[in-house]
């Protein structure tokens, strides 16, 4: 299926997505491009934000974009790998019978699959500022890679069928 279909199913059966994607051979190519793609997505979602705060505070945006390259582009996939551990082990203690890799991409794909809204979030961050519309976007925005990634995980690691 098509990456956007995907990512538009995951809104109504995250898990029935996560579960197709992590079935069969683990391929750990597509966990990291998934990955980088869903950190992409999020690094490009900060520049209306530090365009803003660039603007607003009178400094070159170079450095403030250099910034958010390294947290999203270096260091969150290191840390995202290490949460996908901790959650298997998790799983694991309370009778989980996934893998690592359905682990890896249930957390990968519900960063992808929230990507959207996190681009909305960037914008309405960068045109309007901070406020309640900027929080609210922000909680929908957590809410929706929260609520995809814990039922993707729920689904690999107990086989979930409808979820």
């Amino acid at each position: 299926m098509a990456l956007t279909r995907d990512i538009v199913a995951s809104y109504r059966r995250p898990g029935a997505v996560v579960r197709r994607r992590a079935a069969g051979r683990p391929r750990e190519d597509r966990a990291l491009v998934t990955l980088m793609l869903a950190c992409g997505l999020i690094f490009v979602a900060q520049w209306p934000r530090l365009s803003r705060e660039a603007f607003l505070s009178g400094q070159p945006i170079e450095p403030l974009l250099a910034g958010a390259l390294m947290g999203w582009l270096f260091i969150a996939p290191l840390f995202l790998y290490g949460l996908a551990a901790v959650t298997h082990l998790m799983a694991r203690t309370m009778g989980g019978q996934g893998d690592w890799y359905g682990a890896r991409i249930a957390l990968f794909w519900a960063l992808l699959a929230a990507s959207p809204l996190w681009l909305l979030w960037g914008l309405v961050a960068g045109f309007i500022g901070p406020g309640p519309a900027m929080s609210v976007t922000g909680i929908v925005a957590f809410g929706a890679f929260l609520a995809i990634w814990l039922l993707g995980l729920l689904a690999v690691e107990k086989g979930e069928a409808d979820t």
